[in-house]
């Protein structure tokens, strides 16, 4: 049946942020330069020769003093900064050049903007950014909006698409704990070990982008689909599997969540496991890779980078969907739910 037109009063909520992208999106003209455009986490560019060009965006606005209140400015840049080099990391890329584009009330402090960009800039220059122009506009609410360039070896960009049924299903490093440091940091009251507030607190305010692990990963050529965690295992895992045409099977008792974010659980009295298949933020690379390579990714990473990596599932037939297979070995559907920029309503 044909689409029916959406009344002109639908608001942007009911929609849904990726609704709304593909709405938005819908008839985009492109050209033959243009190798990858809207859909993955960054625009793949031919401009010539060799290496292509990688081109992403994401901005960071503080609509409610969130940030303010939980972050220091320097923390607050960094943040800003990381979650662009995401992006680039997941395509496997170099990140080269920035360009800043801040939203600014007219009482903020000249020193809270001096630590904003100090942070901001320590965080490019340990990867390698150079910050190259930007605006500055008048605004209600502070805000910073990045766009990042980077680059890539033609044939060398790990893109969303690529998956392929009886892949194994990596991510790297531990998810969950992004979610657990904002329902912390949202529940103060909750009597949890300072030592593990301070860790979940800073998996969640300065995230750390995975620039070398996706730049290997690159260079090994035994990764066929990947992208990287803001939204949540879960959802991220449905628009792997959305761009590459196949379903996936995420194994319970194989997910990497720490101690300290299961004990965080157990005294909040949520779900350890919610949190990790469901909370954003995470920005660990979630790939997929044959059988056969799979011991010598994990290897790698872990002897290069000392990074761990762990196999949480397999790729499936399209039709087998998305599902998980619980402690229990009952196997379940796992909706691809996650965070929605539009409609989550978490206080940030």
């Amino acid at each position: 049946m044909p689409e029916q037109p959406l009344e002109a009063g639908t608001t942007i909520a009911a929609l849904g942020e990726f609704g709304l992208i593909a709405r938005m999106t819908a008839g985009l003209g492109t050209r033959p330069d243009v190798l990858v455009g809207v859909g993955d986490d960054c625009a793949v560019l031919d401009v010539g020769g060799e290496q292509m060009l990688l081109a992403t965006c994401d901005a960071l606005l503080d609509t409610t003093q969130f940030l303010r209140r939980v972050a220091t400015p320097e923390q607050i840049g960094r943040h800003a900064m990381a979650t662009n080099l995401s992006d680039i990391a997941s395509m496997g890329g170099t990140p080269r050049y920035a360009l800043v584009s801040l939203l600014l009330p007219s009482d903020l402090s000249i020193g809270f903007m001096d630590g904003v960009y100090r942070g901001l800039r320590a965080e490019a220059e340990r990867y390698g950014v150079v910050v190259v122009g930007g605006n500055i506009v008048g605004a209600p609410t502070f805000g910073v909006d990045i766009t990042l360039l980077g680059q890539i070896e033609r044939g060398r960009a790990l893109l969303r698409s690529g998956a392929r049924p009886g892949d194994a299903l990596l991510v790297t490093g531990a998810l969950g704990e992004a979610a657990a440091g904002l329902h912390l940091l949202l529940h103060p009251e909750l009597d949890v070990p300072e030592t593990i507030v301070a860790r979940l607190k800073a998996a969640l305010v300065t995230p750390v982008p995975r620039v070398p692990e996706g730049r290997l990963l690159s260079l090994l050529g035994s990764v066929t689909a990947m992208l990287d965690i803001s939204d949540g295992l879960a959802a991220d895992l449905g628009h792997l599997c959305e761009r590459s045409g196949v379903g996936a099977r995420l194994d319970e008792m194989a997910l990497p969540i720490t101690g300290e974010t299961r004990h965080a659980a157990q005294l909040a009295g949520q779900d350890a496991l919610e949190w990790a298949l469901f909370g954003g933020e995470d920005y660990q690379l979630l790939f997929s890779s044959p059988p056969a390579a799979v011991l010598r990714v994990i290897e790698t990473l872990s002897i290069a980078l000392d990074t761990p990596v762990r196999v949480i599932g397999e790729i499936m037939p399209p039709e087998a969907g998305l599902t998980l297979r619980a402690r229990d070995g009952s196997i379940s559907p796992l909706p691809p739910r996650g965070w929605d920029h539009l409609r989550s309503t978490s206080g940030e």
